[in-house]
């Protein structure tokens, strides 16, 4: 039986090479981009591209599989070209997720650029009121990722992301993704056993332990509360390993998705080596 740790996959050649990579590299869950993440369009995803993405998904015994939209969406942007992009494919990240009977989108929730942080929640909370009224094929969940707040980015406060579900007509379909890297570069210390039970009691009190529904599994180049988003190998950066140790034996998550997007080097070496240090927490 495979456990719910994992990593984010390429779909270079095809987004039906994506389980396969996985397994692989022995992941339990996998995370993916459903198209380029670097153009606005993807190419489209044929029936034979779901029919054999299944099969190949079906045959790994992975335990669940997530999409990550792609960056360039900013749902915050003001009326406009990027949003109307944004909304665009978004709107086709819901689809081509329906077709693959993919049931939880992991986004970044977006970045005011200058605005306010109060506009760009309620530009956001319009734009998924928008989106799922209009993608009913898509049934699963859009998770919000907490962030590290680098720039005019939103959501390194749990307030942020509750005001978003909360703000919704749509909030039953909203749940979040913790990183582990961009909520302590936000000021979230998971690192000591004291901080780790503040943390996640305060998470419940604010969206609810039932909303937290992945992990990203990432240790941070830069200290606590540097705002600064950049990822390390689990335990070579500032956070150290016990944070990673608390997480992997709390029965609470013992079935949550926890995916690493730590750098792979060559041949996603660098995956097997942060999934046997995460794995090798277990227990201890």
């Amino acid at each position: 039986m495979k456990d719910f740790i994992g990593a984010h996959m390429s779909i270079a050649g095809g987004i039906f090479n994506a389980p396969e990579r996985g397994v692989k590299v022995g992941c339990g869950v996998v995370q993916i981009f459903t198209q380029n993440s670097n153009q606005w369009r993807g190419k489209p995803v044929t029936d034979s591209d779901v029919a054999l993405f299944k099969e190949k998904w079906c045959a790994s015994g992975m335990n669940e599989i997530v999409s990550h939209d792609i960056y360039l969406i900013n749902l915050a942007a003001p009326p406009g070209e990027i949003r109307d992009k944004s909304l665009a494919a978004f709107q086709e990240e819901m689809e081509r997720c329906s077709r693959l009977g993919i049931e939880k989108i992991i986004m970044h929730p977006g970045a005011h650029l200058g605005e306010g942080e109060e506009v760009a929640i309620g530009r956001i909370i319009d734009a998924f009121d928008l989106l799922f009224e209009k993608v009913a094929d898509y049934t699963g969940k859009v998770l919000l990722e907490t962030t590290a707040g680098q720039g005019s980015n939103v959501g390194y406060i749990f307030e942020h992301l509750n005001r978003i579900i909360k703000g919704s007509a749509f909030s039953d379909r909203f749940a979040v993704c913790y990183d582990t890297c961009h909520t302590y570069a936000a000021g979230y210390d998971i690192t000591t056993e004291k901080g780790y039970q503040a943390v996640f009691a305060e998470f419940n009190r604010i969206i609810g332990l039932e909303r937290l529904q992945a992990f990203h599994m990432n240790d941070s180049k830069k200290g606590l509360n540097s705002r600064v988003d950049r990822h390390e190998h689990i335990g070579k950066g500032a956070m150290g390993l016990d944070g990673f140790r608390l997480l992997v034996n709390d029965p609470r998550f013992a079935k949550i998705p926890k995916v690493l997007e730590t750098p792979k080097g060559d041949d996603d070496e660098m995956d097997i080596v942060n999934l046997k240090t995460l794995r090798g927490l277990i227990g201890k």
